[in-house]
């Protein structure tokens, strides 16, 4: 599937909201250290360098990470069960709407297997997404949090 193309819906996997019932298999997990050595190639051909990398913290579900290059400061998302990345403007606990378009190097990162997903694609209503894969769990989740948007969901610190 070409995540890029607006016509297809986005499909949330089992987990991917960071949740799952007693039954579920474990959450799948994006190594830290596939996501460092990611960076560090993305960083390369953006001609900069990586500022920082953290790892995720409960309740978080994604890793963050700093690239600076001549055009600023790129702040990476990498969601810590799926190999998924959101680009942001800022840090912060949880994002809603702060969603950015990924820098023009991101061919880097998806090389290596990350899906760059668009500003475009993270700011759609969650409504236009296929959540029939989600536990139950994840439902009463995204009942209980009312993310407005598919990137509110994915990239999330609920406990």
């Amino acid at each position: 599937m070409n995540v890029e193309d607006s016509q297809v819906t986005f499909r949330l996997e089992l987990g991917v909201t960071g949740f799952h019932d007693r039954g579920d298999p474990p959450l799948p997990t994006t190594d830290p250290r596939t996501c460092r050595s990611a960076l560090y190639a993305a960083a390369r051909a953006a001609g900069g360098q990586v500022e920082d990398f953290t790892e995720q913290e409960y309740p978080q579900n994604f890793h963050s990470a700093t690239i600076s290059d001549r055009d600023g400061e790129h702040i990476a998302l990498f969601h810590a069960h799926y190999p998924l990345i959101a680009f942001v403007g800022d840090r912060r606990y949880w994002y809603t709407d702060e969603f950015r378009e990924p820098p023009p190097w991101v061919t880097a990162l998806t090389n290596v297997g990350f899906v760059v997903l668009s500003a475009a694609q993270l700011l759609s209503p969650l409504t236009e997404s296929d959540t029939s894969a989600l536990s139950a769990t994840e439902c009463r989740q995204i009942k209980h949090w009312r993310p407005a948007t598919l990137g509110a969901t994915l990239f999330n610190s609920w406990d």
